[in-house]
């Protein structure tokens, strides 16, 4: 048939009639196709050649375009049985592999079948987003020549189906994420995982509505957490015998120096660590760069909070209770750090209120609470008066904890409440110097009741992590913040026995998600925004100006929480309560729980003085 659509082609063109020429090849690819059924199968042979050219040359590729577009005029005489290898053929072929006229004759045909039949949609579907990975054998400088040609064809088809068979976008979704590769495989190429992902973010941001958006980002997150899993933590080394501030001071003597002895230009993601699975971290890497791109091209579009809502979803059903994930959390601190009033409270309000809850498993209060603390320490973008309200309501739920117990020391009954002692000391370390440097929070600091809640039967401090609790208290003497007479021998300076056993076998007392990222293409974007642990000033790096107005702040009213002084500087910001309490009624959050509660008042009420604003988590929540 091939053959003889070709010569009757070259035949009818004299007359100059295209419709003609058309229609007559489109008769010719009917009877073709209806000659099967009766056991002639002779012109169908012949097509089936043409389909699989040993050679494709300028005849060869003429001879394709002709007969694709006849059986694009004559789909409704296929059938899914006796024409099987015909479609087998078609379904098979690559669009990275042929010039223009092919692509396009063959997306006609797959568009004409789709939209013929339901029976065939799933496998035009699947042919289309095949298109996601350019074959193996193609050199790289033909994919890069021949990739918007073939994606913005694919996408443009998608489109037009969807939009005659409405229910195609949801048959769509399954087929993109189960086609996932293997990334697992050393032959599955960086570029191919980077093509596909870049496809799955071009549908987010497409015109296939909801449906497709929503999967499409969460599928995104899933695929970082994949290949996050796979880099081992035993991959990375880790010195026992040093606290986890010196060793993140010593990290960054060594990447100075990699950043100096960097001549090559292959990229050295984990120049900082030595891991088993470099392969792993490269692709990471590069998808982790692409999605912060993403979220960028987001945020020019006014998208970024409307999808911000999907991406916090994820990470509270994937990352959150992954173990101890190392990478792809980073994804949403810059997420956060691109719109910080917005994104950045809610997240830590998500976190937050995940601690608190107490219907949530131990260990996922656990791993909230780790990622509040090392989010707010780490966070640069966030306002110190957020990092404050945040503080004081953990010191208050872990008052009223201590309050409800008649208990000794004993890390396993009591591991959420030492989590949370943790928190609170991690955070200080960090924010403590700028906290006390503000003339507003720094009375507000002393009078937090840090004492009630690291002093007692329970004892915190021989149960948290040792290094977290030697650094906070050698601050907190300084500023005469909190004083202990007890005196702490740590045969291991890391980490103790008691910390071990309030940890777990999941070591969440050593879990500290935002640690510096060591991916070093994603550091790039992550660097601007984050506090490392050599750009904070302890207290005791300047005793004598923490000495200052203490003993005043020590001597005055003993009436605990933020004063008025405190609300006035919010308002100074331009610190928006009205958004930060729409999120907090998202998550059902009671407003006497809010941050505009402790701030003021009711939420768009004017703000005045009252005689006393404490924190106030729900009591069931213990």
């Amino acid at each position: 048939m091939g053959v003889e659509l070709r010569e009757d082609e070259a035949a009818f063109r004299t007359i100059g009639d295209r419709d003609l020429i058309d229609s007559y090849l489109v008769y010719r690819a009917r009877d073709t196709l209806c000659s099967v059924s009766s056991g002639d199968t002779e012109d169908y042979r012949q097509l089936l050649s043409a389909m699989n050219p040993e050679e494709l040359g300028a005849n060869e590729v003429a001879m394709l375009v002709t007969n694709l577009k006849a059986l694009a005029g004559a789909v409704a005489y296929i059938d899914n049985v006796l024409h099987n290898e015909l479609l087998s053929a078609i379904f098979k072929m690559s669009l990275w592999n042929y010039k223009p006229d092919v692509m396009d004759a063959l997306i006609e045909f797959i568009e004409s079948l789709a939209t013929s039949s339901g029976k065939y949609v799933d496998d035009c579907l699947a042919m289309l987003t095949c298109q996601f990975f350019p074959p193996g054998s193609l050199p790289l400088p033909k994919i890069l020549a021949r990739k918007d040609g073939v994606l913005s064809r694919v996408h443009s088809s998608l489109k037009y189906i969807a939009d005659l068979v409405p229910l195609s976008p949801v048959r769509l979704v399954p087929i993109v994420l189960d086609g996932k590769p293997q990334y697992r495989f050393n032959n599955t190429s960086t570029l191919s995982l980077v093509i596909y992902v870049e496809n799955m973010l071009k549908l987010e941001s497409g015109m296939l509505g909801e449906v497709v958006r929503i999967p499409m980002l969460a599928g995104v997150v899933d695929l970082l957490l994949d290949l996050d899993v796979e880099i081992g933590w035993e991959d990375i080394k880790n010195d026992s015998s040093k606290g986890i501030f010196e060793m993140e001071l010593e990290d960054v003597d060594e990447s100075r120096d990699d950043d100096l002895n960097d001549d090559s230009e292959l990229p050295r993601q984990l120049s900082r660590k030595t891991l088993g699975g470099n392969s792993f971290a490269e692709k990471l890497d590069s998808l982790m760069v692409l999605t912060f791109e993403h979220l960028e091209s987001c945020q020019v579009a006014d998208r970024l909070i409307k999808i911000f809502d999907t991406l916090l979803e994820s990470f509270k059903k994937t990352v959150l209770t992954a173990y101890k994930s190392k990478f792809a959390q980073f994804v949403i601190f810059y997420a956060c750090s691109l719109d910080p009033k917005n994104c950045g409270v809610t997240f830590a309000l998500m976190l937050e209120h995940t601690f608190f809850s107490s219907t949530n498993p131990p260990l996922l209060r656990m791993s909230a609470v780790a990622y509040l603390a090392s989010y707010l320490s780490r966070a640069k973008f966030l306002s110190v008066f957020v990092v404050a309200g945040t503080l004081e309501r953990l010191v208050d739920w872990c008052v009223k904890y201590v309050k409800m117990q008649d208990d000794a020391i004993n890390p396993e009954a009591h591991r959420i409440f030492y989590s949370g002692c943790q928190a609170i000391m991690y955070l200080l370390c960090f924010r403590m110097r700028s906290m006390m440097d503000d003339p507003q929070l720094k009375p507000w600091l002393v009078r937090l009741p840090l004492e009630s809640i690291l002093n007692n039967k329970l004892s915190p401090l021989k149960v948290c992590l040792p290094s977290i609790v030697l650094e906070f208290l050698r601050q907190a003497k300084a500023a005469r913040l909190f004083m202990t007479s007890e005196k702490f021998n740590f045969d291991d300076y890391l980490e103790s026995e008691l910390s071990r056993e309030f940890g777990g076998m999941e070591r969440l007392d050593m879990f500290f998600p935002f640690d510096p990222c060591l991916l070093k293409k994603s550091d790039s974007y992550i660097r601007p925004n984050f506090i490392f642990w050599s750009m904070v000033q302890p207290t005791y790096d300047d005793e004598d100006s923490s000495d200052e107005d203490v003993g005043e702040a020590f001597a005055g009213d003993d009436d605990g929480g933020m004063d008025y002084g405190i609300m006035q500087s919010l308002e100074e910001q331009h610190f928006d309560f009205a958004e930060v309490g729409s999120a907090l009624n998202k998550m059902s959050i009671t407003p006497k729980d809010s941050l505009h509660s402790r701030f003021g008042g009711a939420i768009n009420q004017p703000m005045r003085m009252p005689s006393r604003i404490r924190p106030s988590t729900s009591p069931e929540s213990l």
